[in-house]
């Protein structure tokens, strides 16, 4: 996606919420997150997901100042 790997970023999911066969809530996991409650998963897992609950990924490519920004949401489509 819009440059996620190249900002340190993997699709994940949150652990508590993955059903086995299917991913749960989805995230994606920068390497500053040091969140232990996603787990990554494949970008085919995350697209399936993603395309099942008809989502929409909203992103801010830089920064007020004109930095990178990692800032993103999943919204439903509407």
């Amino acid at each position: 996606m819009i440059g996620i790997e190249a900002r340190g970023g993997v699709p994940a999911t949150v652990k508590s919420t993955a059903d086995g066969e299917s991913a749960g809530l989805l995230r994606i996991a920068f390497s500053e997150d040091g969140e232990e409650s996603l787990e990554p998963i494949s970008w085919e897992d995350f697209f399936a997901k993603f395309e099942e609950q008809e989502l929409a990924f909203l992103y801010q490519e830089e920064t007020k100042e004109g930095g990178v920004s990692c800032f993103f949401k999943l919204v439903n489509r509407e």
